[in-house]
C-alpha cells in the first residue's frame, strides 16, 4: 500500500497524558527501584540501582524482563543457576514484587510540589488531564486515591494491564485519548520522567515533554536535590535532558510545574500547521 494524502491539525491543543511516579506523584520516583534491588537480593542476583532504574516506565513484568536480558544480571544468572532465566523465573520474581511494591506505595504518593497549581492552570485553560503508568490496577488504586486526598485527579487513568501493552506501546495514551474524547493526537502533550514517556508518546503520534529533576532519572528525594551544589544539579539535569532529547523528547523541563510556558509554545506551534 502506498499514500500521498496529508491534512494538517491547526486547532488548540486540547490535553494533556502525565505519568504518575517521578512525574505528578512520589518525587525522585523512589517506590519501585528499592524493591526491584531486593526481589533480585532474595535471589542473590545484585542489582545496582542504576540497573533497577534503567527499565523505568515499563510495565513492573516488563521491567524485570529488561533487568534480567542487562549483560551482567544475565550472567549473574547463569553462575547462579546454570541457566538462563525464564518466564517462569520472571513470573516468580513478579508474584514476589506486588506484596512488597503494595505495601511501600502509601509512603511513596506524595503529589509532587506544584502539581496541582499546574493542573488548575490547566484545566482553567480547558485543557483535559490524562495519566498513564507502568503500575498496574492494584498499585495504582493506592496511589491514585492518595493523590485525590491531595488534590490531584485526573480525568482519565489507564495502566498497563487495562491494555493489550504498556510502554512504549501507545495504548495507553490511545485509551486515554478515547476516555477524554479527544483527537486528533497531535493536540495532546505526553509529559513523563522516563525514556519510556517519551516513546509511548511519539508511537502515540503527540508532543512530550520529559522531565529531568523530580524523576527517575535523577532518582533523588526533594530533600536530597536541596543539597546539592546549584552548578551540580544544574550539570546533571543538562546531561539527563541531552538524553531525552536525543531519545526524541520535543521540550524538556525540570518538573511538571515548569511546563506551562512550553504548552502555550506548542499551542501556538498547532495553530501555525506544525505538528510533532
Amino acid at each position: 500500500m502506498s499514500f500521498h494524502y496529508r491534512r494538517e491539525y491547526c486547532g488548540p491543543l486540547q490535553a494533556i497524558i502525565l505519568d504518575w511516579a517521578g512525574t505528578t506523584i512520589d518525587y525522585g520516583c523512589r517506590a519501585p527501584a528499592a524493591v526491584f534491588i531486593d526481589v533480585f537480593k532474595q535471589r542473590d542476583i545484585e542489582v545496582s540501582i542504576l540497573e533497577a532504574r534503567e527499565p523505568m516506565g515499563m510495565a513492573k513484568r516488563e521491567h524485570i524482563r529488561q533487568i534480567l536480558l542487562m549483560p551482567r544480571i544475565a550472567e549473574q544468572w547463569r553462575q547462579k543457576f546454570d541457566r538462563s532465566a525464564t518466564e517462569q523465573d520472571i513470573d516468580d520474581i513478579y508474584r514476589d514484587f506486588i506484596p512488597k511494591q503494595l505495601e511501600s506505595l502509601p509512603r511513596y504518593s506524595d503529589v509532587i510540589p506544584g502539581v496541582p497549581s499546574f493542573i488548575e492552570s490547566c484545566r482553567s485553560q480547558g485543557l483535559k488531564i490524562g495519566a498513564t503508568t507502568g503500575y498496574n490496577f492494584e498499585m495504582m488504586d493506592i496511589c491514585a486515591r492518595q493523590a485525590a486526598k491531595q488534590g490531584y485527579s485526573p480525568d482519565a487513568s489507564f495502566c498497563a494491564d487495562d491494555v493489550p501493552a504498556g510502554r512504549p506501546a501507545p495504548w495507553m495514551a490511545l485509551a486515554c485519548a478515547m476516555k477524554m474524547e479527544v483527537y486528533p493526537m497531535e493536540s495532546i502533550v505526553k509529559i513523563g520522567d522516563t525514556y519510556a514517556d517519551i516513546e509511548e508518546g511519539l508511537n502515540a503520534g503527540m508532543w512530550t515533554i520529559g522531565i529531568s529533576q523530580t524523576g527517575n532519572e535523577l532518582g533523588l528525594s526533594e530533600a536530597e536535590v536541596a543539597k546539592l551544589e546549584p552548578a551540580e544539579l544544574e550539570d546533571r539535569l543538562l546531561l539527563i535532558e541531552s538524553r531525552m532529547k536525543r531519545c526524541g523528547a520535543h521540550y524538556t523541563a525540570h518538573g511538571v510545574a515548569d511546563c506551562l510556558a512550553i504548552l502555550e509554545e506548542i499551542d501556538d506551534r498547532l495553530a501555525s500547521g506544525d505538528h510533532p
